[in-house]
């Protein structure tokens, strides 16, 4: 089917909740997408930080392909071969990373894994101090789902007006500001929830030490600490996680999705043994959640990332891209972490503009502020597609100025 086709069986059938771009992609390969019509285009946004190896790779197809005719999905009344397997590779890099072993519930996305974290820390606060300890804290600008419990947790007032009422017990604070955190979290907070570099709000990383402060803020207040790691975990910041950019930070839970199924819907929430315990059978549940194909799928995504030293080469990739994208003369600023990463636009040129006009151009990024674009380019990247990518952006950007 064509594009025009494509639209308007779309917009007869399919919920108008997306400002979608005019193109419709129906085959990738590594870093390239191909249109309906043909066209191809190198992808710098990987679904949003998701597609972590590149699109259709061949061990993961192939392994999905493998599980589909093996055994397709159980219950989880029932184990499965998968999930144990998957549950251990993440524990134990978790453990590696925190020095304390804990437990996983995987979910389906990083909204519900989100949603997972702060069922978890409620049920832990009030076990440990009173049916009032179930407040969380969050920052402004930050992004944890866009289900009613996450986006209440969400920090944008703008996504939250049209749903309000929200659930409540969810407070926001200026991000990288301890002093506001400090004022915040009186003793029916049971847990400060954070993202160490925010996507969604323009690619802020914590700032040196704001984590570090944070964990002895929580120790001391007793409350948990909850890191968002869905866009930035698994190597995309150039370690395996976001938060081992800090110091002594040691995350209770850490929530993970985009990059652990290289596009097959799956989330996980690890927590300390210890807080992980606080559920009870029948205090959460999922139906799909950790069923064998998505298992299978990230249990590869994980050897894969494992062999071919996905966050070094993010780091190493990281470090070409944004020195290439500060080099071009609209450019003021670049900001990220590895292979996250926004390019901040000189006064007068709309981020938006830009974007479409790179897409245009055969380059997929996107505006994630007025002033401001994403890259996400898969971790398996080339140095020559680096290349490739920001010589289009240079010169979209001299046409537009």
């Amino acid at each position: 089917m064509n594009y025009d086709d494509l639209w308007k069986l779309d917009h007869e059938h399919v919920m108008q909740t997306y400002g979608r771009q005019p193109v419709a992609f129906v085959r990738g390969d590594g870093a390239r997408l191909w249109d309906s019509e043909g066209k191809e285009y190198l992808d710098f946004l990987s679904g949003l930080a998701t597609v972590s190896l590149g699109h259709a790779h061949p061990e993961v197809a192939d392994a999905i392909a493998d599980q589909a005719r093996t055994l397709l999905h159980v219950s989880n009344l029932y184990l499965n071969d998968q999930q144990p397997k998957l549950a251990e590779r993440l524990d134990l890099l978790l453990t590696s990373a925190t020095g304390t072993a804990g437990q996983v519930f995987f979910a389906n996305s990083g909204a519900e894994s989100n949603e997972c974290a702060i069922k978890l820390a409620r049920r832990h606060g009030q076990a440990n101090g009173g049916p009032e300890r179930f407040h969380v804290v969050s920052a402004y600008n930050s992004f944890h789902g866009r289900t009613l419990t996450t986006l209440a947790a969400t920090g944008q007032p703008q996504k939250q007006e049209t749903f309000q009422p929200l659930p409540t017990g969810f407070r926001q604070v200026e991000f990288a500001d301890i002093d506001a955190l400090r004022a915040a979290m009186d003793e029916r907070v049971c847990a400060v929830l954070l993202e160490p570099v925010q996507g969604e709000g323009g690619v802020q990383a914590a700032p040196p030490g704001y984590l570090e402060a944070v964990r002895a803020l929580c120790d001391e207040r007793e409350a948990l600490l909850v890191l968002d790691e869905v866009q930035t975990g698994l190597g995309r910041t150039g370690k395996w996680f976001g938060f081992e950019h800090s110091g002594d930070v040691r995350p209770d839970i850490v929530t993970m999705a985009k990059a652990l199924g290289n596009g097959m819907p799956i989330g996980a929430c690890w927590a300390r043994r210890d807080v992980a315990a606080a559920f009870k059978p029948g205090d959460h549940a999922t139906t799909f959640g950790g069923q064998p194909l998505a298992a299978r799928a990230a249990l590869t995504v994980l050897d894969v990332m494992e062999r071919e030293n996905a966050p070094g080469r993010a780091e190493q990739r990281g470090k070409q891209l944004m020195q290439e994208l500060a080099a071009i003369p609209e450019v003021v600023d670049v900001r990220g972490l590895g292979l996250l990463v926004a390019a901040e636009l000189a006064e007068g040129i709309a981020a938006a503009s830009v974007a479409s006009a790179c897409l245009g151009a055969g380059l997929v990024v996107n505006a994630v502020t007025p002033t401001s674009l994403r890259f996400a380019p898969p971790l398996l990247v080339t140095e020559a597609e680096i290349d490739r990518g920001v010589a289009i952006l240079r010169e979209v950007v001299r046409g537009v100025a």
